[in-house]
């Protein structure tokens, strides 16, 4: 199964565990709260749900009714109710455990994320660790990237690479908050996940929704504007 099907098939999973629904319903939900799928379409949405189907995983409901894809044609929805089945309920579980590599990526990350309200105190720190870890990895890279950049490349490409640093910073900086409160939690001190700080120090309103945006400054600004 490649990468994004199977981030797919985790998400699919996750939300139906919460509640049956129909495929309409589902793809405004992905759509709605993992940006990961933002553009998620019913072909590539309905052939997954008809594999987990398969596979066992999903249950449909109303099986009576014609199964019939939505399409910019015919403007129809499929009527059929997705639910978990037991097995696509331990298949669940299975995922929402992985703490391997994978699950510190990009786009594995965000979902996991996600269900980290289902997921086990153990599980998210080895999540949030390990892609703690990646990033600072990552940041090494590019920070000497971005060494190289400056004696080969024009200013406005420069600026390019030094805003995907910074971005990339603030996420690092916006996980160390995470596994504070995980570590805190975890020694039997109560409170909520710490808002991520801005870059002055100061927390923002909301608790964490990911890593905050990084301000951009623009090629040729003075140290005084900035």
């Amino acid at each position: 199964m490649g990468r994004r099907s199977g981030v797919l098939e985790f998400a699919v999973l996750g939300l139906l565990h919460d509640a049956p629904m129909h495929g309409y319903e589902l793809r405004k939900r992905l759509n709605i709260l993992l940006g990961t799928f933002r553009a998620l379409s019913y072909g590539t949405l309905y052939p997954c749900l008809k594999s987990l189907v398969a596979q066992g995983f999903l249950v449909e409901d109303n099986p009576d009714v014609e199964y019939v894809p939505a399409t910019a044609l015919n403007g129809k929805r499929s009527k059929i109710v997705y639910r978990l089945s037991a097995e696509g309920k331990q298949r669940f579980e299975e995922l929402l455990a992985d703490s391997g590599p994978d699950a510190w990526e990009d786009e594995h990350f965000g979902v996991h994320f996600a269900f980290f309200g289902q997921t086990d105190r153990a599980v998210r720190m080895r999540v949030l660790e390990g892609r703690r870890s990646r990033l600072e990895e990552r940041l090494e890279r590019m920070r000497n990237s971005l060494a190289r950049a400056r004696e080969r490349f024009d200013d406005y490409t420069v600026e390019l690479q030094r805003h995907g640093l910074e971005s990339v910073e603030r996420e690092v900086r916006w996980l160390n908050e995470l596994i504070e409160t995980e570590r805190a939690n975890r020694s039997g001190r109560p409170g909520p996940a710490a808002p991520p700080k801005t870059s002055d120090g100061r927390g923002q309103e909301g608790g964490p929704q990911g890593p905050p945006e990084p301000p951009y400054d623009r090629p040729g600004r003075s140290d005084q504007e900035r």
